[in-house]
């Protein structure tokens, strides 16, 4: 006993899987009348128009420029209380906890946050400016586009017609 791909399988109570159904419509498609390219053509066309790409990484990228806006000012303060707090002992080996704890700590919050600010600062400064541009070798295609079909226009009007 033969089945058809689109109908549950009846022994073992399965349903057809999205995939077999997908299979069904293009062996369907494909002996209908019309050319299976343009139905081809427009499930495409359908399938892009109903596309929707978020971007995840925005917002993401917004809290890291924010790190990185906060995170030097949060080690510039550690440093300074950790100058502050160093300034009041007479020794030196009291001092070196602060300079570790502090200072260090501090510095390197300062650098990370400096490279988080930059990087994506400029990431999205570039970004700008490629799609600028990208619209503008646009619309500069678009004036030569035209420009030719002028001068084409124009060379087919200059042309004595045969009769």
């Amino acid at each position: 006993m033969t089945q058809h791909r689109d109908q549950p399988d009846q022994d073992k109570g399965e349903l057809a899987t999205p995939e077999d159904q997908q299979i069904s419509t293009e062996a369907s498609s494909s002996s209908s009348s019309s050319p299976p390219s343009s139905g081809a053509a427009a499930r495409l066309g359908a399938g892009v128009a109903e596309l929707h790409v978020p971007e995840p990484s925005a917002d993401l990228e917004r809290a890291l420029l924010r790190l990185g806006t906060v995170l030097p000012v949060v080690g510039l303060l550690v440093m300074g209380v950790a100058w502050y707090r160093a300034s009041g002992t007479g020794y030196d080996a009291e001092q070196i906890p602060y300079l570790i704890s502090g200072g260090l700590v501090g510095l390197g919050w300062v650098l990370i946050g400096l490279g988080l600010f930059l990087r994506y600062s400029l990431t999205r400064l570039l970004r700008f400016g490629v799609a600028r541009m990208v619209h503008e070798q646009q619309a500069q295609a678009d004036r030569m586009v035209e420009a030719i079909a002028r001068l084409e226009q124009a060379i087919r009007d200059a042309e004595p017609t045969a009769s």
